[in-house]
């Protein structure tokens, strides 16, 4: 069965985009830590992050590069965080996190809450960035 970001990728479950490229998407976290939480994913379904062939792992750290630099100029933070926790969805996925203190990427902490207009806000905010 597909995981849910393959079912993403697929279009059959919609997302609030940030970037895309051939191999890569850029999306909002539905459940994030912070204002801003992005999820890139490899469009290929490969179930753990360091299980991805070497060109694969290096052009999705790349393509998350060029996001977080997107997501710096849009969302005030001191740096983008980094997490690749891998537990929740049984696809490859990195996320990115707007930080202004450490506490900002504890995974335990209560979820923020956006509308879906804040959310296409946000993410558009973010994909005017992207370069």
């Amino acid at each position: 069965m597909a995981s849910i970001f393959t079912r993403i990728v697929q279009g059959e479950i919609p997302c609030y985009k940030v970037a895309e490229s051939d191999d890569f998407l850029a999306f909002l976290d539905i459940n994030p830590l912070k204002r801003g939480h992005v999820l890139v994913i490899p469009k290929t379904e490969i179930n753990k992050f360091f299980d991805l062939p070497p060109q694969l792992l290096s052009g999705l750290m790349l393509f998350a590069q060029r996001v977080a630099k997107a997501m710096e100029l849009a969302i005030p933070c001191q740096r983008i965080g980094m997490a690749v926790v891998g537990l929740e969805v049984p696809h490859a996925h990195i996320h990115l996190v707007p930080l202004t203190s450490a506490y900002d990427i504890e995974f335990s902490r209560p979820k923020a809450s956006f509308t879906h207009r804040e959310l296409e806000g946000i993410a558009q905010d973010i994909a005017a960035r992207f370069i």
